[in-house]
């Protein structure tokens, strides 16, 4: 018994793995298959392949943010780069500086001092409260700059490697005559190419 489950694990992953090898055609020759096969003039508009554009412009949006939206194209995507990481910097410096503001008078109640700005308003449990509230808000600003740069870094590499794909604006309908290979009949189809 032994014997047979693991001639069935070795007839399993060496299918699995054959599988999975035939299903990796190289894109770029295929791509480049269907291109040609096209006609010149839809071509003559289409960008040359540069399997490396993705890769330099997450690096270059990595160095600077919006370096990688210049280098695809999208200028107009800079403002709204720097508006996200920018706005998230100015949020962590507006919630830095009321916690230091809380918590100094904190401090000085603590020392025994009555002249902070808060000695009539606040309570020392609110002081407290105050600090708390704006630690978190300061916490959460770093994570939304984070996120901001990261979706920089992505933005600009999907839209590069969207960039790659040349779509055909021949859009052909051909007729095709096939055979069954079980009947042995005729069979008509009507097919719609779309090349990309």
């Amino acid at each position: 018994m032994k014997v047979n489950r693991n001639f069935f694990l070795l007839l399993f992953f060496s299918l699995t793995f054959s599988l999975f090898s035939f299903g990796q055609n190289d894109s770029l020759a295929t791509r480049t298959e269907n291109i040609a096969r096209v006609n010149p003039e839809t071509t003559k508009n289409f960008k040359e392949y540069n399997p490396l554009a993705p890769a330099k412009a997450a690096f270059y949006s990595a160095v600077l943010p919006g370096l990688g939206q210049a280098y695809n194209g999208s200028y107009w995507k800079i403002p709204l780069v720097y508006a996200a990481i920018g706005g998230g910097v100015y949020a962590f410096i507006y919630n830095n500086n009321q916690y230091n503001k809380y918590r100094d008078a904190y401090k000085s109640r603590l020392a025994g001092e009555t002249d902070d700005e808060f000695i009539n308003v606040l309570s020392d449990d609110a002081l407290i409260d105050a600090q708390k509230r704006f630690r978190r808000n300061k916490e959460i600003s770093i994570l939304v700059t984070i996120a901001a740069y990261a979706l920089n870094i992505i933005d600009a590499n999907v839209e590069a490697h969207l960039q790659q794909f040349n779509v055909s604006e021949d859009l052909s309908l051909r007729p095709n005559l096939g055979i069954d290979e079980f009947s042995g009949k005729a069979n008509y189809n009507l097919s719609v190419n779309f090349n990309f």
